[in-house]
């Protein structure tokens, strides 16, 4: 089912990355994020849902935005949030 909220998603299984495109055009990488969370977001019926109940503040993020648009690189963000990496 197509989200109102997410545009695209692609997972990382060796970095453990999740990179979420918004349909905004805010593009952020998750850290840390277990396969099966990943497998789950895939097949949830809800991307938006599951994203904010199991994704949105528990895991480590960037903002990689800008450095997508202009293929810089040096402007990503570091962020922590509620219980990252308690999975």
């Amino acid at each position: 089912m197509p989200s109102s909220v997410i545009r695209f998603f692609r997972y990382a299984a060796d970095t453990r990355e999740l990179k979420v495109t918004f349909v905004s055009g805010r593009l952020y990488i998750y850290e840390n994020v277990p396969p099966e969370v990943a497998a789950a977001f895939k097949d949830a019926r809800s991307k938006g849902t599951f994203f904010n109940r199991e994704i949105r503040d528990r895991y480590i993020y960037r903002d990689i935005t800008h450095d997508h648009a202009d293929q810089l690189g040096s402007g990503s963000h570091a962020h922590r949030h509620g219980r990252a990496g308690s999975r």
